[in-house]
């Protein structure tokens, strides 16, 4: 097989993520939030192997006429934005005007900060909250705290898209990687434990998506704070 046929599939690997979509979505229409989930963890994970697999073959050189970068941005839209926003609104957890409030919120931000040239850092984080919605709703539907507390959730984490914060890239944000990596890893897993037991309240999962989300949320922040400010 030569470098264009090995590249050409790492594109349609990453395109696989719009099947995954597809069916998270038609379950969240059935209401079966367990297999919402599983499928946008199938998804995440997608995410997380395709990116290292183009660099590897640089799909930009070998494979050009497909863009990698857009379609990875709109299947990011779907998974990370729109249809964990769908959930949320329809599982009942924000319903009545917070839940039409979160909707605006989170795809006009999603939407804006999508098509932020400056998302990017030089060390490869994140400028500001990335729009990792599906991460934060999971979270909410394990641990299904009171309406305001997820509105607030929504409208501080929407305001730091827009922030001078930084926000690790698992894979390839360099400084902490032998944390962050398995940090990301685990807190796919604890995500598929939480959906496979339906979200059950006394699950063990719930405390590792906590201990693993607050690091993912957290390290950039603490990275910009130990070493940015010194430089």
């Amino acid at each position: 097989m030569n470098i264009h046929s090995r590249a050409l599939l790492v594109h349609l690997f990453t395109a696989t993520g719009a099947i995954f979509a597809m069916l998270a979505m038609l379950a969240a229409a059935d209401e079966r939030w367990d297999m919402m989930f599983l499928w946008l963890v199938v998804a995440f994970f997608v995410d997380g192997i395709d990116g290292p697999l183009a660099r590897k073959y640089d799909v930009k050189t070998n494979a050009p006429e497909f863009d990698g970068v857009l379609l990875d941005l709109i299947i990011d839209y779907l998974t990370y934005v729109f249809i964990p926003a769908f959930a949320l609104f329809h599982s009942g957890l924000m319903d009545g005007w917070s839940g039409w409030v979160m909707i605006i919120i989170v795809t006009f931000a999603s939407a804006m900060y999508f098509c932020d040239t400056r998302m990017k850092t030089k060390d490869n984080s994140f400028w500001g909250f990335p729009g990792c919605w599906n991460m934060l709703v999971l979270v909410l539907f394990a641990l299904s705290p009171p309406w305001w507390v997820s509105l607030v959730l929504v409208t501080v984490l929407a305001i730091t898209m827009f922030a001078p914060l930084k926000f690790v890239h698992p894979v390839r944000t360099e400084r902490w990687r032998m944390v962050t990596l398995p940090m990301a890893l685990g807190w796919t897993f604890f995500a598929g434990w939480a959906a496979w037991v339906d979200f059950h309240p006394q699950s063990w999962a719930h405390w590792g998506l906590i201990i693993t989300s607050v690091y993912l949320m957290f390290a950039g922040v603490a990275q910009q704070y130990l070493y940015d400010r010194e430089a």
